[in-house]
Formats: C-alpha cells, structure tokens, sequence
C-alpha cells in the first residue's frame, strides 16, 4: 500500500506470487514455476537467472536469515517505470511450503495455517529477513548480497496466482486447477487484485490452456498473462498488469498473447547474437582467450546487451566456437599449403621417372626417407596427427608433416607427380625431336622467321605433340645456336682474312675504299652471306673487330679468357713460382755446401770402376778441390739395371749430380735413353722437380787400345749429347794415361757440379739477378693466337722443362728467362709470349732479336694472322715458325693440316725461316733444344739486328733520309740448290719434317748417316730448313734491285688525308708507341696515354710514327720544322715499302731491312686476289700504260703542291684534279658524283639521331634533362655548369691534363648525385679533385637528350670547314653558330670561353686548343662512332672545336682573327680545308706520291706474284 508522506515518492506495492505448494505428493516432483517467475522478474539479466530452486530445506537453512522459519520468501524489489512516465517501486513474495529434508513433511513454523490460507494472508511480517537470490545463498548468507525486508514487514496490495499450463511431473492438471479454485477463493476475500501467470508456456498443453483461460472467463476481472520464466516471456507484462490494476490511474493492461511475445523476444535475442558474433569475429588469433578478448569488451553495449540476454556461459560458448573454427581455417590453409609444397618436394626427391615409376606408394615413402635431402623437405613429428600438436604454430618451419604423407591426398599428389614426369619425359623427348627436325632442315638460316619455317613442319609427329609456345621455344633455341654458331664462324673467318685488316693504318679511320675491299673480299665466302638476315649484327661484328684491330688489348680480346695474354700470364705465375720454390728448397744450402752426393751412371761396371777411381783419389771419403775439403757420397748405378728408376727415386738420397760415363757408341746411346728416361719419368709421371732439374754431366772413358780409331767418333758423338742434353761433356786429356779416368777429368766433373748448384741458387735468389733487361744477351719474343686448339703450356714445355728456366725481372708476367749454353759460353735469353695482338706495338717499337712464330695446323685463322702479322716483320729479324698439331698421322691422315703445315714450310723456306712441329699427343720430351738451333742463328745475327735496330732508331730522331730496297735481291735467291752442312747444326727439328713430295716416315739404311737420334730412339733428319743464309746475305750486301713490275691502278683511289701532318704530331691515343724522337721539353711532356674520351684520327702513312697524343706548346716552331723533314723521310719511306724507289738521290748504299712480305708469295695472297678481281678487265701491260698516262696527263689546280690541294676529304673515286685529268675519268667522276648525290638524299633520309645510353645508374630530375628546362632568363647558364667552371678555374686551372685525365668515376657520380638533392651544395666543401669536377661537367654534356651542337648543323660544320680561304672560313663558322639555339648559343660560347681560358695555360696544364678539343669534341657534338660515314668527318669535327677555342674572341666577343703559332707543330701546313691556321714556315715536301702509296695493300706486286 501506497506511504501518505507529505514529501512525494514513487509508489510501493507489494505482490504476493502464489500457487500449488506442498509436499512430493501434493505438487509432484516439481513446482509450477512460482521462484523462477520471481527470479526471472526480480533478476531479469540472464547470468542472474537460476532456473533450479528447492523448496527442501534443511532445518538449519530453513531457520536461516533468509527462510527466517517462514514458508514466504522476500525476493526483493524492483523499480518500474511506466508508460505514463511515472515510477513505481514492486516488492516481491513468493508464498510457498518448504519440506524438511528429513521428514520429508512441511517444517514447523509460527504460522500453523494451511498453505491456502498462509498464503492469502495481506500482512507478513519477518524481523531482519534477509532477500532470497538462489539455493546457494543459504548457508552462505555472507557470500551474497545482504538485503533485508523492509521494516520487517509488509503489506500485500495484489496477487499473482501461478497456474503450471505445462505437461507436469506427476501431477494431474486437474488436481492443481482444484488447488487454484479453493485458493482463488480465499484471495478473493481479500479484496486484492488478482491475476493469473499461466506459467512454462514454452512447454504448454493447449487444452490445459484453455481450461485457465475458461476458468479465468467465469470469474470477474480475472485477466490470465501467458508467460515464459525460461525465455523471459510476458513476465514483466505480467507483474506490470497486475499494478495497473492496483493503480486505476494506469489504465486498462495489455496482455500480448504467448507467440507473439514469444516472437518479439526471440528477434531481440537474434538481433543482439549477430551483433555479438560480429564483435567475436574480429578476433583472428586463435591463440585468444576469453578472459582478454570479454575484458576488452565488457564497455561494448552489443556485447552487453548480448550478456543480459543470453548470458556469460552462451557468450564464452559462443566464442569458443570461433577460436575453433579460426583454428581449422589455419589447420586448413597449412594443410593446403603442404599439398602445394608436395610436388616441389616430390621433384626434389623422387625426380629420377626410371627410379620411381614402377614404385608402390609405400615404396616411394621409404626411398624418400633415405635421401640426404629428406630433412629439408619433411619433418617427423614425436605426436601424431600433426594438426593437434604445436607444430601448427611453427608458421615458419615449412617442412612437411612426414604423417601428412599418410592422408589420401598426399598419395594423389604423388600419383599426378609420376605422371607428371611421365608427360614432361614425353614432352621434353618431343621437342628434342623437333630440334633434330629443325637440325635436318638445311635451309633454315640465321634470323629466319619462324613463320616462314613452319608451313614445312607442320605434318610432323613431334610438332603435333608438343604445344606452339613450345615449338616456338625450340625454333628460338635453334636459332640462337645456328646465329651463335654463324658469328663464331664470321669472326673466325675474320680472323682467316687478318691480312685485310692488319694492314690498315692504325693512326687513321678505314676510309670508304677500304671497307668496300673489305666487303668484296669477304662477301664471297659463304660464312659472311649466312648472315645475310643479320645485317646488322654482321656489319656490328665487322666494326667490331675492326675496332679490336685498332685497339688490342687483353681486356677487348674477341677471345675473352682464352686470350693468350691471359693464359700465359696465369701459367707463368704457377710454374714459375712452382720452380722457383722447388729450386730454393733444393740448393738452400748450396752457399755452404760441403757434402756432395753424386749418382754415377754407366754400363758394364763403367760407374762402379768410377766410383773407385775417386774414393782412390779420396781420404775417407773425403775430396779436396780448389782448397776445400767435400764429403762425397757415391751411388753407382748400372745403366741395364731392372731397378734404374727405383733406385735414383729414394728418400734418403737427394743428389747434386749425376756422372754419366760412356766408352764407347753404344754404351753412350744407352746413356742418353736412359737419361731421357729419367727426365720423362720425373717431369711427366712423378712431377719430381727436383730430379728433372738434375745436373748431368758426360764423362768419356780413356780407350788404351785404339785411341787413334774411335777416339775422335767417340768424343764429337758424346759433345753432341751433351749440347742436345745441355750439360757438360769431360773429354780426356790429351797426352796418353794408363787409367780409364784422369783425375783432371774428375776434378772439372766436380767443378761443374759445383757451378750449377750455385747456379741454380742464384737464380732462386732473393736478390734479383736480372736487374736490367739489357742483362738479357737475346730477347725472343713467341706469338700464339688467342684461341687456338692448343694448350699453353705445350708450347712453353720447351722452356718450363728446362732446368736452366727462371722468371723474368718484376713487372715481366708474361716473360720468363733461359740460360742456355749456346756455342761455347752460357747465354741468357728472355722469351716474351705473347698474343700476336700484342705483339704488334713490340714488332715496332721493340729490339726483338727473333720471333717464335706459332701457329695451329688445325686452324686456318692461325695461319692467316701469322700471315699478317709476317708482312711487317723486317727480314733481318730470324723467325722460327711453329706448327702445332695432335699427331704426326695427322699430316696424313687430315688434308686441310696437311695444307696448313706444307704452306707453314713453304713460308719458312721463301724467308729463309726455320719450321718445327710440336705434336700435343708426343710423349717426345720436348726441352729447349727444340730452338737451339734457332737461337743460335738468332745468336749469329745479333749485331746485324742491334745495328739495324739503333740505325733505324737514329733515322727516326735525325730525320735524315735513308734507302730502303723494295724487296729481297731475286725471287732465285729465295730457293737454294743445297744447305751446306755445319758443324754447328747440333740440334735438328722433332721426329721427321712431314712437309715435301717425298716423305718417308723412316729413313732408309744407306741414309742413316744424314739422321741422328733423339731421346727416344726416333731418327729424325739433321736438317729441315736452311741452317745459312748465303754469305753475301751474312754480309747484309744485297744485288740491286730488279726493276719493279708496272704498277696497275685501281679507278677507285683513296686521297691523301688533308690532316695528315697533324696525325704524324698527334698520333693516335688508343694505340700508343714508345715515342723515340727527341721532343722540345722532353721533361715536361705527359706521356700518358689515359684520354677522358675517344679520339679519331685521319689516315696516316706507314713508316710514320706519331707518337705523343698531346702537342707541347714549347718551342713549337724548332718542332714544327722537326716534323716537316719527318714528313717527308717517311714520305720516302713509304715510296719504298710500296714498292717505288726513292726519288732523291741516295748516295750511299747501305742496306735497310725490307718486310718479309716481299719476300714470301703467299702473305697477303687474299687480297691480290681482290686486287685480280677488281681488275680482271685489263691485262697488266693495259694497266701499265694507263698508270703511265695517268702520271703524264696531271695537271695542278693551284700553284701549291697538288696533293695540298682542296680536295673531299676521305671521299672514294678519282674526283681530285690534283691527280688526274683523264677526260674518261672525269666522265666517270661525274656519274660517280651523281650517284652519291641522290645515294646521299637517300641516307639522309633515313639518318636517324644517335642516341648514346646514359652513364648514370640512377634517376635524376636535373641530369639528363633537356637544356631549356635547366636555365631561365635571368640565368642563361645551368647552375651545375656553372659551380663547376668557377671550381676548375678557382682552384685547379693549371692542373696537368685537365680534361685528359680521367677524374674518380665515383667522385663524378657522388657530385651529381649530391647536387641533385641539394642544387646550393658548394663543390669546395665536398673534398674532390679537379679532374672528378671536370670529368662530372663532361657528363652533364653527355647526358643531355640532344648535344650542345645540334647534329642538324653538323653538316654544314662540314662543308665550311672545306672553304679555303681562311677568313672567309671562320665568317662562315660564324654565321652557322648564330644559328644555334638561344640557349645552346649562350651555353656554347659560356663553356667555349673557359675552355680558351684553359687553353691559355697550357704552358703549365699542357693542354693546348688542340689537346681540349680532341677530349671535348665528342662530348659536344655527340658522335656515332659505329657509323662508317661518320668516321669520315670525324677529324674534321675536332678541328672545327679547336678553332673555336682558338678564335674565342672573334666568335662571340667581336675581336679580331688571331694569328695562332703554336698550333702549326700540329696542323697540316697545307691549304687543305681541315687547315684553321697557316703555315709560318713552308714545307718542303718529296714529290707527289702516286695514289697506289695512299692505299699500301693494293700496291704493284714487286714480286710479281700478281
């Protein structure tokens, strides 16, 4: 009932809840639901709800707080708000009967009524009870919430009467609906409102639903709510009814029928689930628990509203569901993960089909088991299965599970993987049978198009098989093999036509008429049309290998690591160091020797009678010599001995010598087998360095009995051995002994031990022997071509093997030095091998005594470059020609080798040469006897050569006019009738020379005396090549020469290059000479050679050598006089090497040395034979008379001398009429200029701009960028440009070679790299040098997408550098630089004038106008280098730059045309157009070369081989 305070307050009820109670018997075994109605609406959250209350107490529970010894319990209160907004306060009773545990029958109380009547009761009353919450609060009253009944008491103000509508338990719905009448009954009479909760509606029997509701309908105002404490259905719909009953005020109920409410509640529950399994769902690690993730969200309202209505326990359940499945979905994808890795693993181990494919898939499990690699692909696990242990959570150990392998999947994988490698062995055998379809179709060549070959295969087998992209991939396979196979066979072919190249001019670019004589030649051979699809690459190929030409180095050889250069340097380094070590540990002691062991050989007791003879003249062993006491231990071994070889190979005995002693021819002969044996067996089969370098000596036994007879046979026989043997021999003493040995002999055996273990301790010295090259007594240099089939080490066995071979002084890799007893004194020879590449600058610049000279007989190229590298050998040098081959059967078994070696000897014998045949399968033991006969005719020449030499040297610095004869004295004089014999013919070639009409393999018994033998047995004859040249070429007297054939023109002739003088000054940078003029300040010069960029030069004639790069401005005009008279000596020189006699008066008739090319018929025979061709229309008396017309009918443009007049420079044809003026010649040139006017319009249309890749590796938005984007109005001049100008010319203007030498690569990038980031960084501050600013401003130009000169101009570049008048030439340079861009002009003249600021320097920097703009030039103008019709102006580019630093002022400053003087010491002094400055002091030139001089190889075969 409602308090009357004054103060206003909610209003308080107070509801009693009542229904059927009792006993078992009464009620059943369950109640109607009354407490979980209470507890539903009292507690509605779902983790407060209990759905299980007793009502059997004990008696101490029942006489608890709680119970309170009353049959009621207080649930509490609950604070409603109602529709109307107003507040109300509900107090809950619940009226029931508790049991007694142990009577089972209702505990006694105060109250003794009946349960109908206790429970209508309206006032309770109960001191200090306590609020009842579960079961579990009894007993534990502390443990829970403590909350008493207010005031003890309370006044009931309505009733809720619960009727159980479910199926029962035990009971009959009859008997309660009896119960509920009566106590209906008695509630009645106490005026309350009443209404009834049909309760466990969720369980409801229909009928007895109606049964309430028609019982309800007899009473008045009896309203029936259907509820639902489980699912928390129309509780508080009817707890709130009964109130608005009590408070008239409220209005009338409403009452929602179950289902309905029922539906309603449930899509609260559903809507709040979704939410929560949402919120769930953002947990992806199945590693969470549900303590983390509930305290993560326990603020969330979803998650709350979730937990009010389903509960804590639905909630963990809930997520627990989660953690599950994302734990498969992982097991899942890691499962997955090992069926994808199967294959792989399965290709790892079980890749071999044969092994696997017959194997059961337990088979296959246990051979995988047993392969190394089983542990890298699977693991085997201590538990099993894999999924439900911690290896799950190894996410990165990918191996797989090995009891994965158990699943059917696994073996499905392993199924598909056999037949997998069925398939693919399929397939691969398909598309190898299509290749070999592809290796038959023979017309199928390099860069065909696959479209065009597959109309021809399309019926067969394998290409049906196999797929498109397949069939595709093999024919690319195929034609990268055949493209592959046509380059190599190009460049070999190239390298068989070395004598179209190695005669190019090295100082000039290959003029049009040259490439054309190239071309001709070449494109006869069917190896340059297979590659006619590949122009390109053919015409790349070509310039290619021309530019090796030019340049030969190691680094650009066409051979890569099989560059001889390479090869011998790495031998050389290991066999050297090897023998060295091996000689050092043997004679380390020898300084202090006092012991000498000795090995004495001999036959028949010849040792041991020996060994007696000295311990006789011995004291105990003991021998005194010179003033010294040796211990000598003897070992005699006898020569037939079975035991030979072990014998010498004993620990314990390491000799210093062996003694061989002989008397007579057949004890000497076994001698030398036995010795070759010993040698063989320590050199090849034990590597025993320290027997092979063994000293022997020869030692003759007196013969008593007939010493006139074979005495002198006996001892030239044995001094022959030994020279073959290179040891001593030990004659006998004249005057006549009794014993068979002399103690003199003894004694200078001894001595010569003696000397040669010091010797070989000197030459394993620490302290340099060989201090000086000029300590070498000959220098030999041996040539190899990169490449050949051959090892290095066959053809430097004959020098390695040798025990007198030791390294050559520091900084000589590829030399090695000989001491070699040559005649009767030691000689020290150093051998130089090198490839015939880098033999050319040696040819030239070097005092070569003679040349090894090797060759492959297996390998035309070989023999084609020995050819070229041949023809500019001076036949004063000795050469020793090589051929190497596998066997001596292969002269007869192979007919292209047997061609090669019979023109190798051919050679030998037209240049009084000597030829040998080194064989790679010969056990022959090749030591240096092989070239002693060649070293000593080497030996014999050796001041003739020298005196040449240094006479050619003194030409070449006095510039004093000298004669040189055409060609050897008579074509007769090449071929001798005999070769008188010699006693110093000692050595002989290997085993038979195979070159002749007549060889015989064995020479007959009446031809014994003309053989000898060698270690092995063989006979071989004593002379193959002519040993002496006859004596008036021992004399270097020469008969006059033979007038010369008539010279046959050629209608195509190249000019004389207008810039000739300047290249004679300036020479070329990329191939430089050991320069041996004396030059004005020497000292200053900079020799080095190290340019910034590429340099071009212009044809130059042979014999002139140009040899510093750079012009030194001092004393330019003494220099310039110096150069004019070398000019015109070489000129002269150039007469005579083509084959036309001085035309000055030669007073004196000393000798010069020719090349070997006019004496041999077959040099060069490749291009006489394009010289037939292009001149098979006339005969050569046709081709005489037109050469004589020619030089009859010339006439002069000018009063200059004609080969200075204004001519095209580098053009082909006969245009120039300083040559000719033959009117059939003139019409030609007509005709030929038209032609190239329209095949000039043609080109130029097709021009396209050269673009060089950049340098830089990385990106950059200044560098690289166009100019105009780079400058503004105001600034006109790129800022980097700028910073770097001011750094030079602040701090390093007078640097040496500014702008030649090369700065740091990685200082030039950091500048850049640097200024990108921060356009303010100041230069001085990053510590680089000038050269690395220097070097960076030079590739700004070079990165720009167009060159600072755009190359529309340079043409007109060109032709105005052709004006010849001088004045009229730089107006008109003027006038085209005017046409630059304005912001290429104002750059151009910033960068111009600081390169003549530069210049003005030079006296210091060295860097004159010329020298700046053959390194700048390039970078301006930006040239294509691989295009022949550029190479043709290239000089002409140069010159143009030089003017223009030159006449700076005048250009761009409006000053006057300045005479410069010191650039004549390096322009042609000619009125050529190239020509900027003139000549002060005129030249003086020899008279007009014919145009056969200007081009070398076409010149009239004196020989007349043509």
């Amino acid at each position: 009932m409602m308090a009357k305070n004054k103060e206003p307050r909610p209003p308080s009820y107070a509801i009693s809840v009542v229904g059927l109670s009792g006993t078992e018997k009464d009620k059943g075994n369950c109640g109607v639901g009354k407490s979980c109605l209470c507890n539903r609406f009292v507690r509605s959250k779902a983790d407060e709800y209990y759905p299980e209350h007793t009502s059997v107490l004990s008696t101490i529970d029942f006489g608890g707080r709680v119970v309170n010894n009353d049959h009621f319990l207080y649930w509490g209160d609950v604070t409603q708000c109602g529709e109307d907004g107003i507040d109300c306060k509900i107090h809950v009773i619940e009226q029931t009967e508790f049991i007694d545990d142990q009577t089972f029958l209702p505990h006694r109380s105060t109250n003794l009524q009946l349960y109908i009547k206790r429970a209508a009761a309206t006032k309770l009353q109960s001191a200090e009870k306590l609020m009842y919450i579960c079961t579990d609060q009894l007993g534990l009253e502390q443990d829970f919430e403590q909350k008493q009944m207010p005031e003890g008491k309370l006044n009931i103000d309505g009733f809720v009467l619960c009727i159980d509508v479910s199926q029962g338990c035990n009971r009959k719905f009859d008997d309660q609906l009896k119960f509920v009448n009566n106590l209906y009954i008695q509630l009645s009479k106490s005026k309350k409102p009443i209404i009834i909760a049909a309760t466990k509606c969720d369980e409801c029997v229909e009928h007895y639903l109606r049964e309430v509701q028609a019982f309800a309908s007899n009473k008045k105002n009896l309203l029936v709510v259907e509820t639902s404490a489980r699912f928390n259905v129309n509780v508080e719909t009817c707890f709130t009814a009964l109130v608005q009953m009590m408070d008239k005020t409220r209005g009338k109920p409403k009452i929602i029928p179950y289902l309905d409410a029922y539906k309603t509640q449930r899509q609260l529950v559903v809507t709040a689930t979704d939410k929560f399994e949402k919120l769930v769902q953002t947990v992806r690690d199945y590693h969470a628990t549900w303590k983390t993730v509930s305290n993560k969200l326990k603020n969330h309202p979803d998650y709350e509203e979730y937990i009010n209505l389903e509960g804590t326990k639905k909630a963990k359940n809930t997520f627990s569901k989660h953690i599950e499945q994302l734990k498969q979905e992982h097991i899942r994808k890691r499962r997955d993960e090992y069926i994808n890795t199967l294959p792989r693993a399965f290709n790892t181990l079980l890749s071999n089909l044969e092994e696997i494919e017959h194997l059961s898939w337990s088979e296959a499990l246990k051979l995988m088991e047993k392969r190394p690699d089983f542990p890298l692909c699977f693991v085997v696990l201590e538990k099993t299965p894999w999924d439900e242990t911690d290896h799950i959570d190894k996410v990165n150990d990918r191996r797989i599970p090995f009891d994965l392998l158990s699943t059917l999947e696994a073996e499905k994988v392993y199924q598909n993987h056999v037949q997998h490698l069925i398939s693919e062995k399929r397939r691969v055998e398909m598309k190898e049978k299509f290749k070999k379809t592809l290796e038959r179709i023979q017309f199928i060549s390099p860069g065909q198009p696959w479209e065009e070959v597959m109309c021809f295969v399309m019926e067969d087998e394998a290409f049906k098989y196999i797929t498109e992209a397949d069939s595709r991939e093999v024919y690319s396979r195929h034609q990268r093999e055949i493209v592959e196979k046509a380059k190599e066979e190009f460049q070999e072919m190239l390298f068989e036509h070395s004598e179209l190249f190695y005669d190019l001019d090295l100082n000039a670019t290959p003029s049009s008429d040259k490439m054309s004589e190239i071309h001709a030649v070449l494109s006869e051979e069917p190896r340059y049309k297979a590659l006619q699809k590949l122009a390109p690459d053919r015409e790349s190929l070509l310039l290619k290998h021309i530019g090796f030409v030019y340049h030969p180095t190691k680094e650009t050889c066409l051979s890569g690591q099989n560059c001889m250069d390479i090869k011998v340097e790495q031998l050389l380094a290991n066999s050297l160091l090897q023998l060295d070590h091996g000689r050092l540990h043997l004679y380390h002691d020898s300084t202090s020797i006092d012991k000498v062991n000795l090995f004495i050989l001999g036959k028949d007791g010849l040792a041991q009678e020996l060994a007696n003879e000295i311990r006789t003249q011995s004291t105990d062993d003991e021998y005194a010599l010179d003033g010294k006491i040796y211990e000598l231990d003897l070992r005699p071994v006898d020569a037939k001995s079975p035991y030979l070889l072990s014998q010498l190979w004993t620990s314990a005995f390491k000799p210093h010598g062996c003694f061989c002693v002989f008397n007579s021819i057949e004890s000497l002969n076994f001698i030398g087998d036995c010795i070759g044996k010993i040698r063989t067996e320590a050199s090849q089969i034990r590597r025993d360095k320290y027997m092979a370098n063994l000293p022997f000596t020869l030692i003759i036994a007196n013969q008593r009995e007939s010493v006139s007879k074979n005495l002198p046979i006996l001892r030239h026989q044995g001094q022959q051995l030994a020279n073959k043997l290179q040891c001593p021999f030990i004659d006998v003493p004249a005057g006549t002994y009794p014993r068979k040995f002399n103690e003199a002999q003894i004694k200078q055996a001894l001595r010569g031990v003696l000397e040669a273990v010091k010797h070989h301790f000197e030459v394993v010295s620490p302290v340099p022997i060989i201090k000086d090259l000029s300590e070498a007594d000959l220098r030999i240099v041996m040539c190899a071509m990169c490449g050949d089939p051959f090892s290095v080490d066959l053809i430097l066995s004959p020098f390695l093997d040798s025990h007198s071979c030791s390294a050559a002084q520091a900084g000589q890799s590829n030399s090695l030095m000989l001491d070699k007893i040559i005649g009767e004194k030691r000689r020290r020879i150093q051998i130089t091998i090198l490839s015939y590449h880098s033999s050319i600058g040696v040819r030239k610049d070097e005092l070569v005594h003679g040349y090894i000279l090797v060759y492959s007989a297996k390998r035309k190229a070989s023999m084609g470059m020995l050819r070229a590298f041949l023809s500019e050998v001076q036949d004063t040098i000795p050469v020793q020609l090589v051929a190497v081959t596998d066997s001596q059967a292969d002269f007869f078994e192979n007919e292209a080798i047997k061609e090669l070696m019979t023109e190798g000897e051919h050679i030998a014998t037209e240049i009084t040469a000597k030829f040998t045949a080194l064989y790679s399968l010969s056990q022959y033991h090749r030591q240096t006897e092989v070239f002693t006969l060649f070293f000593s005719d080497v030996l014999e020449k050796k001041n003739m050569i020298e005196n040449s030499y240094v006479s050619d040297s003194t030409r070449e610095s006095t510039h004093t006019s000298e004669d040189v004869f055409l060609h050897s004295p008579k074509r007769s004089s090449l071929a001798y009738s005999g070769y008188p014999d010699s006693e110093d013919d000692t050595e002989a070639p290997p085993p038979y020379s195979p070159i002749g009409d007549d060889v015989q393999l064995l020479p007959t018994p009446s031809d014994r005396s003309k053989y000898r033998l060698d270690l092995e047995g063989n006979e071989y004859p004593v002379h193959s090549t002519p040993l002496n040249c006859h004596d008036h070429e021992r004399n270097h007297k020469v008969p006059p020469p033979i007038k010369p054939k008539p010279i046959v023109p050629k209608t195509n002739v190249k000019k004389l290059d207008p810039n000739l003088l300047k290249t004679i000054e300036a020479g070329i940078g990329k191939n430089p000479r050991k320069c041996r003029m004396p030059l004005a300040a020497t000292d200053d010069l900079d020799q080095s050679d190290n340019y910034a960029e590429p340099i071009d030069t212009v044809f130059k004639l042979r014999g002139v050598t140009g040899d510093d790069i750079y012009a030194v401005p001092d004393d330019s005009q003494n220099r310039m006089i110096k150069i004019q008279n070398s000019f015109a000596i070489n000129n002269a020189q150039g007469d005579e090497e083509n084959g036309f006699p001085d035309r000055t008066s030669r007073t004196h008739g000393e000798r010069r040395p020719s090349k070997y090319k006019y004496k041999s018929k077959t040099l060069f025979s490749k291009a006489k034979s394009y010289y037939r061709r292009a001149h098979s229309d006339a005969s050569d008396d046709e081709a005489f008379t037109t050469s004589k017309t020619k030089r009859k009918g010339r006439h002069r443009g000018s009063e200059e001398d004609p080969l200075l007049s204004p001519v095209e420079t580098w053009k082909g044809g006969i245009d120039n009429p300083a040559i000719t003026s033959d009117q059939e010649l003139d019409d030609k040139k007509m005709k030929k200029k038209t032609q190239k006017v329209k095949e000039d319009k043609k080109q130029k249309k097709k021009t396209k701009t050269f673009n060089p890749p950049t340098r830089r590796n990385w990106e950059s938005n200044y560098f690289g960028m166009p100019l105009q984007d780079l400058v503004t109005p105001d600034k006109p001049i790129p800022l980097f440009v700028e910073k770097c100008v001011e750094f030079i010319e602040d701090t390093g203007l007078c640097t040496e070679g500014l702008y030649r030498v090369s700065g740091n690569k990685t200082d030039q990038d950091n500048i850049q790299k640097q200024f990108d980031q921060d356009h303010s960084i100041s230069l001085e501050s990053m510590d680089v040098t000038v050269n690395a600013v220097a070097g960076a401003l030079k590739a700004f130009f070079a990165d720009l997408p167009e060159p600072l000169i755009p190359y529309s101009l340079h043409p007109e570049l060109v032709e105005a550098s052709k004006i010849p008048d001088r004045t009229e030439r730089l107006y008109e340079l003027k006038e085209i630089v005017k046409k630059f861009h304005p912001v290429n002009y104002d750059v151009f003249k910033y960068v111009i004038s600081h390169l003549n600021r530069v210049s003005l320097q030079s006296r210091t920097n060295f860097m004159t106008a010329d020298n700046l703009s053959i390194c700048f030039w390039p970078t301006l103008m930006r040239p294509d280098f691989e295009n022949k019709e550029f190479l043709s102006t290239t000089k002409i580019l140069q010159s143009v730059i030089e003017t223009f630093i030159q006449q700076c002022q005048f250009f761009f400053y409006n000053g006057d045309i300045l005479e410069t003087s010191d650039t004549v010491a390096h322009q042609p002094a000619s009125s050529n157009p190239v020509q900027m400055v003139d000549p002060i002091v005129p030249l003086q030139l020899p008279p007009p070369l014919q145009p056969q001089l200007i081009q070398p190889q076409l010149q009239a075969d004196p020989l007349g081989i043509i």
